[in-house]
């Protein structure tokens, strides 16, 4: 028989946000081409996770679009599963997780188009899986995920300025329009 005392409240999730804005001084017309592309994420992420998109491509870009990719997590192969619940072109898109090492995950994808160039605005919500007693939840944030998140925005933050840094000709190349350069070719000189 259950005791009273014996019933243990429900979870409750601890949302937290990662927010990251940047300028790049290239139209919005190059910018959200690159951005769109599922194709290019392995470019923007860091090595380290080996980043491999499952979804058989070229992944067509909608709303109710899902996205299966792998990374590696302390080494670790985890899949995730994204579904692209909002998609708002040029000036949005929104990725859910629906299978992944989060409880919950919603990033929002904006571009702003400004006399200068465009404005990037990434915006993650997340929390991590309630199995874990909150103070280990917060210990784990502390020390490993808020760490790693900030660390993965950087290196995605100095790629994109790299890259949209370029003359160009060079914007031709993955994920804009008309191009004629191999996927891989930005991915080689990281």
């Amino acid at each position: 028989m259950l005791m009273m005392d014996e019933i243990q409240e429900p979870q409750v999730l601890q949302l937290k946000t990662l927010r990251r804005e940047q300028v790049v001084h290239r139209p919005l017309k190059h910018v959200f081409p690159f951005f769109e592309r599922p194709e290019n994420l392995a470019l923007i992420t860091p090595p380290s996770l080996d980043f491999r998109l499952m979804t058989t491509t070229p992944v067509r870009m909608e709303q109710g679009c899902i996205i299966d990719y792998t990374v590696r997590l302390l080494g670790v192969p985890v899949r995730w599963r994204s579904l692209i619940a909002d998609y708002s072109p040029p000036h949005s898109f929104v990725d859910v997780q629906l299978k992944g090492p989060y409880a919950y995950w919603h990033h929002l994808h904006r571009f702003e188009s400004m006399a200068t160039g465009t404005r990037i605005v990434d915006r993650v919500q997340y929390a991590l899986p309630a199995y874990l007693p909150q103070h280990l939840r917060e210990k784990v944030h502390q020390w490993y995920v808020g760490p790693a998140l900030r660390d993965i925005f950087d290196y995605r933050r100095d790629v994109v300025k790299r890259f949209f840094a370029r003359s160009e000709t060079m914007l031709t190349g993955p994920g804009c329009p008309n191009s004629r350069l191999p996927p891989t070719h930005f991915a080689e000189e990281r």
